[in-house]
């Protein structure tokens, strides 16, 4: 039988694996507006094709955990993941960019699945005190997934060649056509290695025996509404903290070409190091929480975080880009800590609870479009606005939960 501490890094494995995938979205937006010609808020489409899925999946991935069990959803997870990255060979062959976004739902159906299953396992897998802390460390390797998904992809699918629209109009219509489909070739590779990793992982997992995690209510009593009252809150933090992480990341290569005149693959690179920040900041989290309570830090993370955005907004040059990178750090702990907040207390609920929580991810697919309908219209620099204003929220929800809950 496979201990806990066995079940634990085989399951923070998975935090790894679907880091890759989140995070190659930031080099496809950029790299997919210029291989098939896309303004801000199509390019955008990126992440609502990829977060849509966790609304209309998340429901359906906790009724089948419900019934067959978590190893079931990882299983499961699995198999989806990787289909939808071997979907990517025929979208870059074809150079469709419905085709693109319906493999990058397939992924994130996938990764639905392993987060409604990954998360509240590793949270109610052990002391329920420490929860916050055993998520936001294995939510670190998150990180490191994160900052290797930015700095290969920029290496192995950004050509670091980008061209003006006057030179686009001024080249012949073959030589453009030829630029135009090697650049979206360049994805095929990397999606499908990814592809292979995740079903040697599917094959280890059927493998193995977890153990099971049974609800301490035994089914029975009624909903305790303060911990339903504090998940209806966690779900609108997670829904903008969503929403505000990928916003940042997704236009970060185009803001830094923007406003401080970085090219892509140096902008690439800025953004694997942010990321790096971002899994450090996880670590980081995961210690302080032994001295500092969970919502007192994610509220000065929030603080930090309007402030930094707030300085991206109204400077220009490396000091907005350094900005920005300074909020890929602060939102380190985020999500996990909302997340282990947010279902404190449901009990028999907590499956139910989860997939709420997953489904309020669907934010990553509202947001940036938002942005990129800013940005269009107003400039880059403004659509930064949107993330701060969910800083905002995040704030809000940290205070709240602060406090002693009244019945």
């Amino acid at each position: 039988m496979t201990n806990t501490r066995t079940a634990i890094a085989l399951v923070t494995s998975l935090f790894f694996l679907w880091a890759l995938a989140h995070n190659l979205n930031p080099i496809l937006i950029p790299h997919l507006r210029k291989a098939l010609q896309l303004n801000d808020l199509r390019s955008a489409l990126v992440d609502s094709a990829f977060f849509i899925a966790y609304f209309v999946m998340a429901l359906p991935a906790g009724a089948l955990m419900k019934r067959f069990g978590y190893k079931a959803g990882i299983v499961g997870g699995l198999l989806l993941f990787a289909t939808g990255t071997f979907l990517f060979w025929p979208a870059a062959t074809l150079r469709s960019y419905p085709f693109f976004l319906s493999a990058l739902f397939v992924i994130a159906s996938g990764l639905t699945f392993l987060e409604t299953a990954a998360n509240p396992y590793i949270s109610v897998l052990g002391d329920p005190g420490s929860a916050p802390r055993r998520l936001n460390f294995a939510q670190a390797f998150n990180g490191l997934g994160a900052a290797l998904a930015a700095y290969l992809g920029g290496r192995f699918i950004l050509s670091g060649t980008a061209l003006t629209p006057a030179q686009e109009a001024a080249m012949p219509a073959a030589e453009l056509d030829a630029y135009l489909a090697n650049e979206a070739l360049a994805v095929r590779m990397p999606y499908l290695i990814i592809g292979l990793i995740v079903l040697l992982a599917a094959v280890l997992f059927v493998r193995v025996q977890l153990p099971e995690i049974v609800d301490d209510s035994g089914g029975a009593g009624e909903r305790d509404p303060r911990s339903w009252r504090r998940l209806k809150l966690g779900v609108l933090a997670q829904f903008c903290y969503v929403g505000a992480q990928v916003g940042v990341a997704s236009f970060f290569i185009r803001f830094a070409g923007q406003v401080a005149g970085f090219g892509e693959q140096d902008a690439a690179d800025l953004l694997a190091t942010g990321l790096l920040l971002f899994m450090i900041g996880r670590f980081v989290g995961s210690a302080l929480m032994r001295w500092i309570g969970a919502p007192a830090l994610l509220a000065g993370c929030a603080l930090a975080n309007i402030a930094l955005v707030s300085v991206a907004v109204m400077t220009s040059g490396a000091t907005a880009v350094y900005a920005l990178l300074g909020v890929e750090l602060f939102m380190s702990i985020m999500f996990p800590t909302i997340f282990s907040l947010s279902i404190d207390g449901l009990g028999r609920d907590t499956k139910l609870g989860s997939s709420l929580l997953v489904m309020s991810i669907v934010g990553g697919a509202i947001v940036p479009p938002l942005m990129g309908a800013i940005s269009d219209r107003h400039g880059l620099q403004l659509a930064y606005l949107a993330p701060l204003a969910c800083f905002v929220v995040v704030l809000v929800f940290a205070r709240i939960v602060s406090k002693p809950q009244r019945p």
